[in-house]
């Protein structure tokens, strides 16, 4: 497998990250540009990043720390009011905090990668993870409806968010029955799968349940490639599966805290 290749296997999982981090796609996708015209410039660099996906995370890291790039969306004054938002609250949390939670989280990467990646002792990383937990956890409780076709995952998810102190208004295993759910019960937060029982998609459920307004919403799936394209605006939100219980309350904690915004617009 080419150099080239090895790294386009990463990058829809850096730019998701990317994205979490910054706040936005079109912010997180800079600096993954930049990234990559590192690396372009530097074929030991290159090297490294394609045999280590830590190392194409350091790499960014070290774009995103010290780099003073202009952000296209904000520079020409397009940013949304939500977009904005979200921007204004990821600048109360400690940079370095956010970076841990969602690398050992969200990416999955162990306590010695994740130090690696940010450059601090390993014995750091849950101490910055703890100190992010407690940032973003003074959510008020919300209703959500979660959008899953398997029984035991649609279960687990139930209980993980009434263990978080949320509550489920409904759980819905096909389009029509998310829609009728909401339809009595709008929810302040959609945990949804992308491919239901019937065959119908959890992409046009959220579609059509966003018709009614903003809501957060985190996407739960086994197909990510299929939302990471780069070829469409992307959710904030997404978990793939087999997940682990973390990551889903870490997605919770960012989309209640980030405020609500369409995500496939």
């Amino acid at each position: 497998m080419s150099v080239s290749d090895q790294i386009a296997l990463q990058l829809p999982y850096l730019r998701r990250y990317a994205r979490a981090l910054t706040g936005s796609q079109q912010s997180g996708d800079t600096y993954v540009r930049a990234t990559l015209e590192a690396a372009l410039a530097d074929s030991a660099l290159r090297q490294a990043i394609a045999g280590s996906r830590a190392a194409l995370y350091g790499a960014f890291t070290s774009i995103w720390t010290t780099s003073h790039i202009t952000e296209p969306s904000f520079a020409g004054g397009d940013v949304g009011m939500h977009e904005r938002a979200a921007q204004e609250r990821l600048a109360t949390i400690a940079p370095a905090h956010r970076q841990a939670l969602l690398l050992t989280t969200v990416e999955e990467f162990s306590r010695e990668d994740t130090a690696a990646i940010l450059g601090i002792p390993a014995e750091r990383v849950d101490t910055l993870v703890d100190q992010a937990v407690r940032e973003i956890e003074s959510e008020s409780a919300t209703d959500v409806l979660i959008i899953e076709d398997e029984p035991l995952i649609s279960m687990q998810l139930e209980g993980l968010v009434t263990d978080l102190g949320h509550n489920v208004v409904g759980t819905a295993a096909t389009h029509r029955q998310a829609l009728d759910i909401f339809g009595k019960a709008p929810a302040g937060l959609v945990l949804a799968d992308i491919q239901l029982a019937d065959g119908s998609s959890g992409i046009d459920a959220v579609e059509d349940l966003l018709k009614f307004g903003d809501v957060p919403v985190i996407f739960i799936t086994a197909y990510p490639e299929r939302l990471l394209t780069g070829e469409r605006p992307e959710p904030t939100y997404l978990v793939t599966k087999p997940f682990q219980e973390a990551t889903v309350r870490a997605a919770i904690s960012q989309a209640l805290f980030f405020g609500s915004s369409n995500p496939l617009k």
